[in-house]
């Protein structure tokens, strides 16, 4: 797959919970161990997502925030 965005994480579906519009697809990855997305439920149907695919985290953002403990 060819796409100009360079932060991406691979690593295995663990949940997919769809909703009546919006979809939570939680991805586990090596490092920080998992990623959950909110995509529409269309895309999710249309990418047939399920648990134990293997699958790509595109993290696309446009600012960044800092934490302090």
């Amino acid at each position: 797959m060819k796409i100009s965005a360079r932060n991406m994480l691979e690593g295995t579906i663990e949940n997919v919970e769809l909703g009546a519009v919006m979809a939570s697809i939680k991805i586990k990855v090596e490092s920080p161990g998992l990623i959950t997305a909110l995509i529409t439920k269309e895309s999710a149907q249309n990418l047939g997502l399920k648990k134990g695919d293997k699958a790509t985290a595109i993290i696309k953002s446009t600012e960044i925030m800092v934490g302090k403990e």
